[in-house]
């Protein structure tokens, strides 16, 4: 599991998913996006980049484990 940022600098949080997709095994990798940025049109970018989840901050931390699953 991997929590990105969508606004880094250098590359952008959906350039790295991209490329982390594109690697052998990338698919097995769960994408979260972590952004400020949850428009509609933001969230068809990150679905569209790869990600699994896109949360926006300030991160639900609750939210995230029901989401994954990992409560228990």
């Amino acid at each position: 599991m991997i929590l990105l940022d969508l606004g880094m600098p250098i590359l952008d949080g959906c350039e790295v998913a991209r490329r982390i997709r594109a690697l052998p095994g990338g698919e097995k990798v769960r994408l979260i996006a972590l952004t400020g940025w949850g428009q509609p049109e933001d969230r068809r970018r990150t679905e569209a980049a790869g990600f699994d989840y896109h949360f926006v901050k300030p991160l639900d931390v609750a939210s995230l484990i029901a989401r994954l699953g990992m409560d228990s």
